[in-house]
């Protein structure tokens, strides 16, 4: 079989993205690991593929990680995927709506830019203490869309991410799904730098959009953290999120807005 592909990336996270409006893709989980595999295929951190909407939404986002295995959503994905279905549509939309299995997500296009409004966060857990691989850490944990907890440390560069985030990912706490694991540092009240450990990557990524909301929830929640709130990643870019919480204290219009770039379009036969 001939694939046609788009490779895109958003801020340093990278995606095969995959139009699928007809519904002719039937990709094994074998066939997306193998497309995601840096050494074998593309490379990427995850599989994109734009479907029919099932309600009133524009399009339908499936969302796949590297190690081929779906998940409910992805935020530097969501923006690649509403650019390349804007493209593949003729450019016709300044705002659309995809279906996620995590809920409907809005986006705008500002330029080269989009931002995507993302569903409400759930299950907030602060400061829980954890030992994690020897060492008890205050871990806090928010669902964005998937799964994140959240460490804060006075020094990025000295965090061993592979040790203490494939620790947390797999920690008993957050059993049997397992979670993505972001660590924070506070650079000024309204800026933060994250590094991340992907689940289903299985290894730091350059860039992850709901782990980009997840660490500014947690610093606007644990620092009074001012909005909007911007997030160094390790791409090298910085992205804005904005958030609204009500009495509450519920977390509402939660907004991330970053690049989606198209790296190269191709084919490749499985």
């Amino acid at each position: 079989m001939t694939l046609n592909f788009t490779k895109m990336n958003g801020a340093g996270n990278d995606f095969v993205v995959l139009d699928n409006r007809d519904g002719s893709l039937d990709l094994s989980r074998e066939q997306i690991a193998l497309l995601c595999n840096r050494q074998r295929g593309i490379g990427a951190d995850g599989l994109l593929a734009v479907e029919k909407a099932e309600s009133g939404a524009d399009f339908r986002m499936r969302y796949y990680n590297a190690d081929g295995g779906e998940a409910e959503m992805c935020g530097n994905g969501a923006r690649c995927f509403a650019r390349f279905a804007n493209e593949i549509s003729g450019g016709k939309f300044e705002k659309m709506t995809f279906e996620t299995i995590a809920g409907v997500i809005g986006a705008e296009f500002e330029g080269d830019q989009v931002r995507i409004e993302l569903s409400e966060p759930f299950d907030l857990e602060l400061d829980t203490d954890l030992a994690v691989d020897g060492e008890l850490l205050a871990v806090s944990s928010v669902n964005t869309g998937v799964p994140h907890a959240v460490v804060f440390v006075d020094d990025l560069e000295l965090v061993d991410i592979r040790r203490f985030g494939g620790a947390i990912r797999r920690h008993d706490h957050f059993s049997p799904a397992g979670t993505n694991a972001n660590f924070v540092q506070v650079l000024a009240p309204d800026h933060i730098a994250i590094r991340t450990y992907e689940r289903g990557v299985e290894d730091e990524t350059l860039a992850c959009g709901t782990g980009m909301v997840a660490c500014a929830i947690m610093h606007h929640e644990l620092n009074d953290g001012d909005r909007p709130i911007k997030v160094d990643v390790r791409g090298g870019e910085t992205l804005e999120v904005t958030f609204r919480k009500t009495r509450d204290g519920d977390f509402k219009d939660v907004r991330l807005l970053g690049p989606a770039e198209m790296t190269f379009t191709g084919t490749i036969e499985l």
